[in-house]
Formats: C-alpha cells, structure tokens, sequence
C-alpha cells in the first residue's frame, strides 16, 4: 500500500524507474518534446526541472550533480547550453503538459510533455499580443466626418460617371453583338454554297449515269 508515499512506483523497481526516467529526461533535452503516458510524465516533470534549475548556475559542481542523475555527457552539454540559456529567466515551470486522448489497446492517458519556451506555435511560452492596426470601432461612436466624397456634387458625379460608363458598356456589347452576327451569317452563307454545290454534283453525275444506261440498252437492242 502506498500510505502517504507520494512517489508513483510506475510498477517497476527503483533501478528499472531511475534508468527510465533518465532516459526520458535526455529525450526531451535533445527532442525539446516527447509523447508518453500521462503518469510518467508527471513523473518526468518531478525528475527534469530540478535538474534544469542546477543548470542555472554553470559550474563543475552543478554539471557533476546533473551528470549523475543524466549518466550522459551530452545531454548534460545541451542542458547547460541551449537550455538554461532560452529557459533561464523562467522562476520555474519549465514544462508543459498536453493531453493528446487514449492509447488504442490498454485505454492509457497519453500526453505530450514538451520545454515551454521552445513551442514556436504558442509564442515561446509568453503571451503575444497583437497589436491593433486601426481604432477600435463602437458602436455609440461618432457620427461619421462627411468627406469630400460624401458631399451632393460628389455623389452627382459619381452618378453621371456610372451612367456613362454603363452607355460605354451597352455600346461595346451591341458592337459584339453585331459583330459576331455577322460572322455567324457569313459562315451560314458559305455552308449552304457548299451544299448547293454539292447537289448540283450529285445531279450531274445522276444523269450521267442515266445517259450510259440509256445507250447501253440501245446498244443491247
């Protein structure tokens, strides 16, 4: 029974769940995210942010103790480099915990635990506010300033401008209209000359043939 024991066992031995969670703290020193199950996560985040805030103060003893939890050189040098120098203004909480659903066969919380100020997507970790690029309008606001635009000779012209250029337009239309009836009139004109000729071929050779059987049969005769 666990009886006030805050530590999760994760049902392994002590040296099977040290082993682990080094592991997984270098992971995520190198990966900067990492998706796992809910529980060893919690657990990471107990593991990883002590030693990120060692690695504030870069000195031989700090490294050595870092080392000794890490058992890896290099994750100890991106620790202390890349880490502590995008994360070091941070009092704390240099993790974030993202539930993604549960795992398809045993059901488990999965989650993705990842450095704050490495998520691009979120701002670094800090609230980004944008800024307004125009007065914010209300709705009781002040009556609108008449502008030129809006003056009566304005609106008259712009009036008399759309009106002839809708007469502008009426008259390019009809000219295509025109245009193209032409065209189409031309082209029906050459079909049926074509098919007059056609005809009158055919007549031709119809009464060719009729003449060769005429003088065929006189020749029989």
């Amino acid at each position: 029974m666990r009886h006030g024991n805050k530590i999760n066992q994760l049902g392994r031995t002590t040296s099977h769940r040290h082993a682990m969670m080094s592991n997984m703290a270098s992971l995520l020193i190198f990966s900067k995210r990492i998706f796992t199950t809910l529980a060893k996560a919690k657990a990471l985040r107990k593991y990883i942010e002590p030693l990120v805030t060692k690695a504030k103060n870069d000195n031989m003893h700090s490294r050595r103790i870092v080392f000794s939890y890490l058992q890896n050189k290099h994750s100890v040098k991106e620790l202390f480099s890349t880490v502590a120098d995008k994360i070091g203004d941070r009092p704390g909480g240099y993790t974030r915990i993202l539930k993604t659903g549960n795992r398809l066969g045993d059901n488990a919380e999965m989650c993705m635990i990842e450095f704050v100020d490495f998520n691009e997507t979120l701002g670094g970790g800090k609230l980004v506010v944008k800024e307004a690029a125009t007065a914010k309008r209300t709705r009781r606001g002040s009556a609108k300033k008449e502008t030129k635009s809006d003056t009566p000779e304005a609106k008259v012209e712009k009036k008399s401008n759309s009106a002839v250029a809708e007469e502008t337009v009426v008259e390019d239309a009809a000219e295509i209209v025109e245009a193209k009836t032409e065209e189409v009139v031309e082209a029906k004109a050459e079909e049926v000359a074509e098919e007059v000729v056609d005809v009158k071929d055919e007549a031709a050779e119809i009464a060719e043939e009729e003449a060769n059987k005429g003088e065929e049969e006189k020749s029989e005769e």
